[in-house]
């Protein structure tokens, strides 16, 4: 499964992502409302984290920040030891299509489109032509299983599959980094422990580096380590 989720994958241990004093803070009336407050993460390749916190404490601009879809107002993101944070817009936008794969609670499929064509839908506007990204999403579907399902629209999957389309859509485009927003939280029990195997074996094989935020307190003891966001700070568990 290596080549099909990041090409040449990076030594196990190289750093993907890295945070350093990232401070984020928004206006809330005519106050100042600081969510980091120095946040520091060095996240490696091959390596799955699982980011925790009660709701409110920042998780989700955490990982916003992270993937670069907000700046941080102080600190620096690197992306693969490239500086990120200070890029302008198109370069961030740029890196990351290239580096980046985002998963969310809800899978945010295409409901007019087949499995088959919602991974090939980033593919395209990254440029990749119709038949190779053809060949790539049919590949990543019978890798997570879901060989018999590439023609069925997301109405006819399961929550379970449609979130295993979510994860091959996300790796489509051969990121580095993955960051996930509670990629179980909309799932059962059973269902989320398969999901999480699936995730879990991609990391394993690919030397993709994942970020997962999670209540789920039982899978994030299964990960690699946990990271807590308390008081705007990231503190090892």
């Amino acid at each position: 499964m290596s080549e099909l989720a990041t090409g040449a994958p990076p030594a196990t241990g190289e750093s993907s992502l890295t945070l350093r004093g990232v401070v984020k803070s928004f206006r809330q009336g005519e106050r100042s409302l600081e969510i980091l407050r120095g946040a520091e993460l060095d996240l490696k390749a091959g390596e799955l984290v699982a980011l925790v916190g009660p709701s409110g404490a920042g998780k989700s601009t955490l990982l916003h920040i992270a993937g670069l879809l907000e700046r941080p107002d102080a600190g620096e993101v690197l992306v693969a030891g490239e500086r990120a944070d200070s890029l302008s817009d198109g370069r961030r936008t740029a890196l990351r299509g290239a580096r980046m794969g985002f998963v969310y609670q809800y899978h945010h499929l295409l409901p007019e489109f087949t499995a088959l064509e919602n991974l090939m839908v980033p593919q395209r506007i990254a440029g990749t032509g119709r038949r190779a990204a053809a060949e790539r999403a049919a590949e990543l579907l019978e890798a997570v299983g879901l060989k018999e399902r590439m023609e069925h629209r997301p109405g006819r999957l399961s929550g379970g599959e449609q979130q295993r389309v979510a994860i091959a859509r996300a790796i489509a485009n051969r990121p580095r980094v993955l960051l996930a927003d509670e990629p179980t939280g909309n799932l059962d029990p059973h269902t989320a422990d398969g999901v999480f195997q699936m995730l879990t074996a991609l990391v394993r094989r690919t030397g993709l580096a994942a970020l997962v935020a999670t209540h789920n307190h039982e899978l994030a003891q299964r990960m690699d380590r946990v990271v807590a966001l308390r008081d705007g700070r990231l503190v090892a568990q």
